[in-house]
């Protein structure tokens, strides 16, 4: 074989041959159908078995602040209390522990009870047979070291409503009825209902509060409708219709709740720190009032002039407006940074009314002392009766914030749970488990022929330059002749072969082609002994050596078939001999020469089975009998042929071959690899032995018609019978 075929082989492996694919998907087509409907059954029960999960679902309004109403009452109070906030904050919000902690403790989803079904399919035939059994705790406490640790309740009596409660060790834990606190060794544990039959048993663990919100966040979704809508959808999935929608509603509620709490809390907090300043400032109004009133009584009621009077005007509502700015400035600063222009306007402000007050302060200073000591004291009452009239004015604004506040949530639609279940999709699962089933039939038969390099045409093999002398057809009648021999091993009495059954099968006229070839072929060997052998077991060389043998005994020559596979060789078998007498019993010297040549029912054909198994084959043929033997029996028929076991599982074909004039090798279609036939070709050249050719046999008619090449190591087992 030259460097360029074996380029040009090579490349041609590497390419896809898309119609080689094709062939090999039809060549397995029952195989593929099979796959297809095998998981369109499994996708069946599933769907039929699988539990139904139900949706209920909720819609909530995040609604934006409102000028009117309360708002337009307070002004500014009323915008510092009402903040919006985004969508993506309130479904923050409604996730998190502090929301769903008050739906988890209200049902108590920290107690997790399953019923006990038989694995995969025992749920689903339950529920398809109406035969559901539940039970409904109340209360489950148990020890730190038990909480996520699964415990098992076992209906005692079902009419008496009695149960225990057991560990994984079968230890009893609790024992008692429906409706009876029980309690022990730290569990607690009350049952409130019970549907089942007596000996159902029930999976009970308590898990902690973490886990089971995240539980109920795993079957809870939440999104905004459209984009900055406010409108908030709320979702909630599970087996129990009423239960889900019931969990749903509390979940809205707890939300709903908790925003009205939360919008409420800032008015809360600055009334009560203005309720509790009202007692002082009333205290410093009441003092100031005293002591102007005693130095009037003292000065004998003094009057200001109207300079004064104008004076002390602008100046308490000086001072009402620093008051005012004070108040604001404490409300701003919740909201903004001193950076911010609103802050730094305040700020600008109160610089401008300090001037003024100090421009009023000196322009004071020129009255006279008296009308000085009077305008001080009256200022100092308006003042702090302007302070104490603004603080109840914001208490009563409060207390109107506060009574009147709704939040800013509304739940437009409370939860509904839907009358069909939202899983399994039945119809879904058919078709992708179908589909799954053709591409994983497709898959295996893809990945099996392309880890399987047999064979398939003559092409093949003479592409690694050896000559196919015949391509045998796989006979059905072959088949069953064979099937005949297994089961009648060692003890069949007629003749078996397919030469003299149907004389007119394919098989045999492939033979009669190999008769041809051969012909021609052995006129240039050494002597008319031919050799037949294989790189493996169970390619059918006995079934090629006999009907050839058969076949050439036709044609009027005197032919001999030995069977030289003294380990496991079953020639007689098909001429209905026995095996004893055979050729290891005259190598070994146990028989003569005439009494191993036996006569068969088919003219000029004789036989010579392979006698007892010895325990060296290989040196038995080694023996100079062997040679003796064979150059006579050349000597006295036209043909001898030599059934040998294969070559790459023992090392007696190569010692046979070097007597044969003519060797043959009977490759398996579809069986045998490429790299089998290279390597036995190459166990016979070490030998000197030269193989005239391959004989390919059981061929069948395959969509696929490609090759490959196969690469490793072949090793086999060829052990003698007992």
């Amino acid at each position: 074989m030259t460097t360029q075929t074996i380029k040009q082989s090579r490349q041609a492996d590497d390419e896809i041959d898309l119609g080689k694919l094709f062939g090999i998907i039809l060549d397995a087509k029952w195989l593929i159908l099979c796959t297809v409907v095998l998981f369109s059954i499994i996708g069946v029960g599933v769907a039929i078995l699988s539990t139904p999960i139900y949706k209920a679902d909720a819609l909530i309004q995040i609604e934006s602040k409102s000028s009117g109403g309360i708002s337009a009452m307070v002004g500014d109070m009323g915008e510092l209390f009402s903040a919006e906030s985004s969508a993506t904050t309130e479904i923050e919000i409604i996730k998190s522990r502090m929301i769903l902690g008050g739906t988890v403790d209200k049902f108590n989803l920290t107690t997790v009870v399953s019923p006990n079904y038989m694995p995969i399919i025992g749920k689903g035939l339950a529920r398809l047979q109406g035969e559901q059994i539940s039970l409904s705790v109340s209360r489950f406490n148990a020890p730190s070291y038990a909480v996520g640790v699964p415990l098992t309740l076992e209906v005692i009596d079902s009419e008496k409503q009695t149960f225990r409660l057991l560990e994984d060790d079968n230890n009893v834990i609790l024992e008692g009825k429906v409706g009876e606190l029980l309690e022990k060794n730290g569990y607690q544990f009350l049952a409130t209902e019970l549907v089942a039959q007596t000996g159902d048993s029930f999976t009970v663990s308590k898990i902690s509060k973490l886990d089971a919100i995240n539980k109920l966040q795993e079957n809870l979704s939440i999104s905004e409708r459209g984009k900055q809508t406010g409108i908030i959808s709320l979702s909630f999935s599970g087996e129990d219709r009423a239960k889900i929608q019931d969990i749903l509603n509390d979940i809205s509620q707890n939300y709903f709740l908790q925003n009205v709490q939360r919008n409420s809390a800032e008015a809360e907090q600055s009334l009560e720190f203005l309720k509790g300043h009202l007692p002082d400032i009333k205290t410093k109004l009441t003092a100031s009032e005293d002591v102007l009133n005693r130095f009037r009584q003292e000065n004998e009621s003094i009057d200001l002039g109207l300079e004064a009077q104008s004076t002390l005007k602008v100046m308490v509502e000086l001072e009402a407006q620093l008051n005012e700015l004070t108040f604001k400035e404490s409300e701003i600063s919740q909201r903004f940074t001193q950076d911010h222009p609103a802050y730094k306007s305040l700020l600008d402000k109160r610089e401008t009314l300090l001037k003024e007050k100090e421009r009023l302060n000196k322009q004071v200073q020129k009255l006279p002392k008296t009308q000085r000591e009077v305008l001080r004291m009256t200022r100092d009452v308006e003042v702090n009766q302007q302070i104490y009239i603004q603080l109840l004015n914001k208490v009563q604004e409060l207390n109107i914030i506060k009574a009147g506040t709704v939040g800013n949530v509304r739940i437009l639609d409370s939860a509904q749970s839907f009358s069909k279940p939202i899983k399994p999709k039945k119809a879904l699962i058919v078709v992708l488990a179908t589909l799954l089933g053709g591409m994983a039939g497709v898959a295996f038969v893809l990945i099996r022929a392309a880890f399987h390099r047999g064979v398939e045409t003559p092409d093949q093999i003479e592409q690694i330059g050896m000559p196919v002398y015949a391509s045998v057809p796989k006979s059905i009648q072959q088949l069953e002749f064979a099937n005949k021999l297994k089961r009648n091993k060692g003890s069949n009495n007629e003749l078996v072969l397919l030469a003299e059954a149907n004389p007119a099968d394919l098989s045999i006229e492939a033979l009669r082609s190999l008769r041809t070839s051969l012909h021609f072929a052995m006129m240039e060997a050494k002597n008319n002994v031919l050799m037949i052998s294989g790189p493996a077991p169970s390619i059918g060389k006995t079934f090629v050596s006999t009907n050839f043998a058969a076949v050439a005994a036709k044609t009027g020559q005197k032919v001999l078939l030995i069977d030289a596979d003294m380990r496991k060789g079953y020639l007689q078998q098909c001429f209905g001999l026995r095996w004893d007498n055979g050729l290891s019993d005259y190598l070994s010297g146990k028989t003569s020469l005439s009494n191993i040549i036996k006569s068969t029912s088919i003219d000029n054909l004789d036989v010579v089975t392979r006698g007892q198994v010895p325990p060296n084959p290989s040196e038995l043929l080694m023996h100079p009998r062997f040679k003796s033997f064979v150059d006579e029996m050349s000597a006295q028929y036209d043909l001898v042929i030599i059934d040998t076991p294969p070559v790459l599982a023992v090392t007696d074909p190569s010692i046979v071959g070097a007597l044969a004039g003519t060797t043959l090798m009977v490759a398996r279609f579809d069986q045998t690899t490429l790299k089998e036939i290279e390597v036995a070709q190459g166990r016979f050249e070490q030998s000197g032995v030269e193989v005239k050719g391959v004989i390919l046999n059981a061929v069948e008619k395959k969509a696929s018609n490609s090759y490959g090449y196969g690469y490793g190591y072949y090793n086999y087992a060829y052990k003698s019978e007992s």
